[in-house]
């Protein structure tokens, strides 16, 4: 629009000159027209030179105004046009869900809640609204302490685009952003509250023996896991990342149904710029930010779906033995390379044959989503089969 506009301005001014030019031409016309009948005529006066000056400099006057005026209207007009199209600073809750009214929502954000949990970007907590509706609230804390450049409106225009994409997403597989508040310094985000709590809770209480995890239900919750990244990294366009994939981001629904939470925090969060934890990054990422892809993402999901398998995590201090390889994943590759992958299934869920051959050749997954470069590993796309294939979801 501002090309158009420029272009107009610059025709303005073509008119104008065009306009002086045939002026000068009927006046010198004139002047040429009296001097050829009357040969013997004098030398044209001095008053006639500054007459043609004055023409001349009235062409130049007008093509320099045209212009001037033609660049000055198209930058008020682009500048305009940017201002309307400018996303507005929402204040108060807003809120992407029927069933959440705005006002009870920000009168239940004041009232004692039920602290859940907490992560490098914050807490979660459990809080009932006026209507008897359960939700679970997770405030960003890293906004209280951050520099002055987070809170200013670009950025904080940027971060309510980026929640509002967020909140665009549906998938059984995601957690679904309801509602955000936004205060002076930090942000409040609502989600569905999950009884269950987290992958990491599960597996705490399988550890202490206070749950038992068949190979079945570890199997389908590494399916919603990948079924999940699948829909960010081939449905979403432009293409999402969760950029923070580890046991505590995964909420488990009563069916053991799994949910990604924190679905693109990471971007928004400075802090958090090195995805997931240092025990579920990909090498790559650490090297550089930039690098890091959906391919990244494979790894992470290749240490969660070795801590289903085995029942320990990356942080045991088991692997701290120079004889393991020093990690999860070397460890496995190790077993599975001197065929004695089943020493490393988890012995809670060994019993039937066939299990047993679906949890080795899952082990060999684990392995592949593993691998130090981010080529050899499988899409999240062919890992949807490759799992499926193991059982019948």
């Amino acid at each position: 629009m501002g090309r158009t506009n420029i272009t107009m301005g610059l025709k303005l001014g073509i008119l104008s000159i065009l306009w002086l030019q045939l002026s000068y031409v009927q006046c010198h016309g004139r002047i040429i027209k009296n001097s050829s009948t009357n040969p013997t005529a004098p030398p044209a006066p001095p008053q006639f030179k500054n007459r043609f000056q004055r023409i001349f400099l009235s062409i130049l006057f007008g093509m320099i105004t045209g212009l001037i005026c033609a660049l000055v209207f198209a930058w008020l007009v682009r500048s305009f046009v940017r201002y309307i199209n400018k996303a507005p600073i929402l204040k108060g809750p807003v809120v992407f869900s029927p069933k959440i009214p705005a006002k009870t929502l920000q009168s239940a954000l004041a009232n004692d809640t039920q602290l859940l949990g907490s992560s490098t970007c914050g807490k979660y907590y459990r809080t009932v609204l006026d209507n008897g509706l359960t939700v679970a609230v997770k405030r960003l804390e890293p906004f209280e302490s951050a520099s002055p450049e987070l809170h200013s409106k670009s950025m904080k225009r940027r971060i309510q685009q980026e929640l509002e994409v967020i909140a665009s997403l549906r998938h059984r597989n995601l957690m679904s952003l309801r509602a955000y508040v936004r205060e002076s310094d930090r942000f409040f985000l609502v989600y569905d509250y999950v009884p269950t709590g987290s992958l990491e809770d599960a597996m705490n209480k399988v550890r202490e023996n206070q749950l038992q995890l068949s190979w079945e239900v570890r199997l389908r919750i590494a399916v919603g896991i990948v079924k999940g990244l699948q829909y960010l990294h081939f449905s979403c366009t432009p293409r999402i990342l969760h950029r923070n994939l580890k046991p505590t981001n995964v909420m488990l629904d009563a069916e053991y149904e799994p949910r990604l939470a924190d679905c693109g925090l990471a971007k928004i969060i400075p802090t958090l710029n090195l995805p997931a934890a240092s025990t579920y990054g990909p090498p790559e990422s650490f090297q550089s930010c930039s690098r890091y892809t959906d391919k990244s993402e494979i790894f992470s999901f290749g240490v969660i779906l070795g801590v289903l398998l085995t029942g320990k995590y990356p942080t045991d201090p088991f692997f701290g033995d120079t004889s393991t390889g020093g990690s999860l994943g070397r460890w496995l590759q190790r077993l599975q390379e001197a065929g004695d992958a089943r020493e490393a299934l988890d012995k809670s869920i060994l019993g039937e044959e066939i299990e047993e051959d679906e949890m080795l050749m899952a082990v060999k997954i684990a392995v592949v989503c593993l691998s130090d470069m981010p080529d050899d590993r499988p899409s999240s796309d062919e890992l949807v089969s490759m799992l499926t294939q193991l059982n019948s979801f």
